[in-house]
């Protein structure tokens, strides 16, 4: 794995999000196997900068890289045919958190674009937003998150596989445009929780 389009494709994902000005929320990145199929998932969070452990707004990325696409890509390294290239399946959850009060799902929904820019040769596909209810133990005070998803997958042309490097500039668009999305919900006029009492965490029941 030291030498893999996966972890060149992490490190380049990182270092775009870090050039963008956004800030890891270090507690969220995980790496794992699934031990019964093999697929290998990487997922992290970034917030714009300053806004502390429960930022008002952030986006969760996740890369899958199922097991055929690692034989697919075992394939090409050792030159045997293969008749697809590999892929990742790209998700990015963008999350507005905080809200003391439910606002109006279509201003959201309107401060978003419908697709990403073009990664590889596809596009992210945004879908409707999600709402989340947090209950405070007492029952009588909660907080709302909206999270709107873009998925998709990227497809690695030969030319990727072959020059890694080239992967930088596809993903530094990515994260250029992730950082915008992230502004322009930043700057959407809502009911925001201010940071001193918002102790609810992250999660909830989805209504």
């Amino acid at each position: 794995m030291l030498d893999h389009i996966l972890t060149d494709t992490i490190t380049s994902i990182r270092k775009s999000l870090e050039n963008a000005l956004l800030e890891r929320q270090a507690m969220e990145e995980r790496f794992q196997i699934d031990v019964f199929l093999g697929d290998v998932s990487w997922e992290t969070s970034y917030s714009l900068p300053g806004e502390g452990r429960t930022p008002r707004v952030r986006a969760d990325l996740s890369i899958d890289w199922p097991t055929w696409s690692q034989s697919a890509y075992r394939s090409w390294a050792i030159g045997e045919p293969t008749e697809d290239l590999p892929e990742m399946v790209v998700e990015i959850a963008l999350r507005i958190e905080r809200l003391k009060s439910l606002p109006d799902l279509r201003k959201v929904v309107e401060a978003l674009p419908e697709e990403s820019p073009t990664i590889g040769v596809e596009t992210l596909v945004r879908s409707m937003p999600a709402v989340e209810q947090v209950f405070e133990n007492d029952l009588d005070h909660y907080v709302f998150s909206i999270e709107t998803t873009y998925q998709g997958t990227f497809r690695l042309e030969e030319s990727v596989l072959e020059r890694p490097s080239l992967l930088l500039p596809q993903i530094e668009e990515m994260a250029r445009w992730i950082a915008s999305n992230l502004v322009r919900l930043g700057d959407l006029e809502l009911p925001f929780l201010p940071p001193e009492t918002d102790d609810l965490g992250i999660g909830g029941t989805q209504l």
